[in-house]
């Protein structure tokens, strides 16, 4: 599993043209091939009268789940092109449709595949990816009295803070680089005389 991979930043849409031909290129964030599927079906729906809806999809930090597929293009001009595309620009948790609405003129396999693959890589491009690394989920417990000023602590040097839970203590879910995380402790102690308890957990993948 790798450290660091890199994903679309949000749902999208961008447009090319190739020989009359129309290319429009959905990209979205997909956490499960169950997602991937659902936004290939809904783009399906919001574009009926297409010739063509081609996607492929990559799910996985180590890109475990890959699949393409072509709509009625010839085999392996479209979906895996597409896919290839995903993958050499190290995309994961992402699924791309490229709806095609056919101009007139046959492009022919080189031309197709240039069209779809080109299609992904100038969304890519135009909507933005975001980085995700590799992080230890860990909590911090204090109490009351310095949780406010240690949260905006966290936040304002852009520390991951994915959850705040008030009880009898406060209890801080932070991600940090595993490299940091001696560091951070050190921090913590100073931040707080000593007066913060940090308890490390599993893995996830968080911005960076």
């Amino acid at each position: 599993m790798g450290d660091r991979y890199l994903t679309v930043a949000g749902e999208g849409l961008h447009e090319t043209e190739v020989n009359r031909s129309r290319f429009l290129c959905a990209l979205a964030p997909a956490g499960t091939e169950e997602e991937a599927r659902a936004f290939i079906d809904r783009v399906r729906a919001t574009y009926p009268t297409a010739s063509h809806h081609c996607y492929a999809y990559v799910i996985g930090a180590d890109a475990a789940v890959r699949k393409a597929g072509d709509d009625g293009e010839p085999g392996g001009t479209a979906g895996l092109p597409m896919l290839e595309m995903l993958l050499r620009r190290e995309i994961r948790f992402a699924v791309a449709v490229v709806t095609r609405w056919f101009g007139g003129t046959k492009l022919g396999a080189g031309g197709l595949i240039r069209a779809y693959g080109g299609a992904v890589g100038e969304a890519l491009d135009a909507l933005g990816t975001v980085a995700r690394r590799r992080q230890r989920l860990a909590v911090i417990t204090v109490e009351h009295g310095r949780a406010g000023r240690l949260e905006n602590d966290l936040r304002a040097t852009g520390r991951n803070v994915r959850e705040v839970e008030y009880g009898a203590e406060v209890s801080i879910g932070i991600g940090l680089p595993e490299a940091d995380v001696e560091s951070f402790r050190a921090w913590l102690a100073g931040a707080t005389a000593g007066a913060a308890r940090l308890d490390l957990g599993g893995e996830t993948y968080g911005p960076g």
